[in-house]
C-alpha cells in the first residue's frame, strides 16, 4: 500500500491554489490553514470558493486533506477573556473547515501561563466539551503534541489521555509530530526508543485515536524541550528513526504531513518525500 505523504501548502491566492502546490510536489495528501494563522479573523469562506476547492480536489491526485488551527488559539488560558475568544476562535476554524469538505483539524493543546498543568488540562477538557458540542459532527479534532516549551501542555502522552478521556474518538483524536516528541523526550533515533516510544503511546492514548503524523526531524537533542524543525534525515532523529516509522504497517492509511523548513520552488519538499519514499521501501 502506499502511504498518504504530503505537506503543509500555502493558500495564497486561494484554496484550490493549495491544491496546484501540492501536486506539484509529489503530494498525496496535504496540509493547510483555513486562514491567517496568526489572526483571529479570516475572511469569510463564500460558495464558490468552497466549491473550487472541491472541485480542484476531486480531480487532482490528493487524498485526505487536513487543516491546522490559529497560534492565537489557547484554551489552557487561566485569562478568561483569552479562554472564551479562544473558543469562540476554536469553533470558527471547525466550521471554516466544514464549508470546505475537511474531515480533521490539528490543534495545539495551548499552554497554562503559571496556572499548572492539572489546572490547565482541565481547563482544555472543558473548552473541548463545550465546543465539540457546538460544531459540525463531521469534522475531528486533533490535538497535537508538543515538545513542551514554556508551560505548554501536551509533551506528556498522560496530559493528551486526560484530554481525550470520555469525548469520542469521532471527535477528538490525536496527531502525532515527530520533532515535539522527540524534543519532548522520547527518542525516536533508535529502533528500541522508537518501539518503546510507541508502547508507551499505545498504552496511555491507544493507536486508534493517531490519526495523522507530522513528520519533521529535529534540530535539538531528545528532551531539549525546544521545537526546531528541520529536514528529514537531517536532524537529531535521523534516517534510522523516520525508517522506523515509515516500515510501521500500523500506520499505513494514516495521513503523514511534512512541516519542514520551506525553500520558493518547493524542492525541498520534494526531496523530503522521496527520501520518506525510500524509507518506507517504495522506491
Amino acid at each position: 500500500m502506499t502511504r498518504w505523504l504530503g505537506s503543509h501548502v500555502s493558500i495564497a491566492g486561494g484554496f484550490a491554489q493549495a491544491v496546484d502546490r501540492a501536486v506539484a510536489v509529489g503530494c498525496t495528501t496535504m496540509q493547510v490553514f483555513t486562514k491567517n494563522a496568526n489572526q483571529w479573523q479570516g475572511k469569510p469562506i463564500d460558495d464558490k470558493a468552497a466549491r473550487t476547492f472541491r472541485d480542484a480536489l476531486q480531480q487532482s491526485s490528493i487524498g485526505p486533506v487536513v487543516a491546522h488551527d490559529s497560534y492565537l488559539i489557547n484554551l489552557a488560558s487561566p485569562k478568561a477573556g483569552l479562554w472564551e475568544k479562544s473558543k469562540k476562535g476554536l469553533l470558527d476554524e471547525l466550521n471554516r473547515c466544514a464549508a470546505l469538505g475537511i474531515h480533521e483539524l490539528v490543534m495545539h493543546p495551548g499552554a497554562h501561563l503559571g496556572c499548572g498543568e492539572d489546572a490547565g488540562l482541565e481547563r482544555v477538557h472543558q473548552a473541548l466539551r463545550e465546543v465539540l458540542d457546538q460544531s459540525p459532527p463531521e469534522v475531528r479534532l486533533l490535538i497535537e503534541n508538543t515538545a513542551g516549551q514554556g508551560t505548554c501542555l501536551g509533551a506528556d502522552f498522560a496530559h493528551l489521555a486526560v484530554l481525550l478521556q470520555g469525548l469520542s474518538g469521532e471527535r477528538l483524536g490525536v496527531c502525532f509530530d515527530t520533532c515535539h516528541a522527540h524534543a519532548a523526550g522520547y527518542n525516536l533515533s533508535t529502533p528500541q526508543g522508537y518501539y518503546a516510544c510507541m508502547d508507551e503511546f499505545e498504552t496511555l492514548v491507544g493507536l486508534d485515536r493517531l490519526r495523522v503524523f507530522h513528520l519533521n526531524d529535529s534540530l535539538r537533542e531528545c528532551g531539549s524541550r525546544v521545537d526546531r524543525h528541520t529536514h528529514i534525515g537531517q536532524g537529531d532523529i535521523g534516517r534510522n528513526g523516520f525508517s522506523c516509522l515509515m516500515q510501521d504497517r500500523r500506520f499505513d492509511d494514516r495521513p503523514m504531513l511534512l512541516e519542514t523548513p520551506k525553500d520558493v520552488d518547493g524542492e525541498m519538499d520534494r526531496a523530503n518525500l522521496k527520501l520518506l519514499r525510500q524509507l518506507a521501501g517504495e522506491e
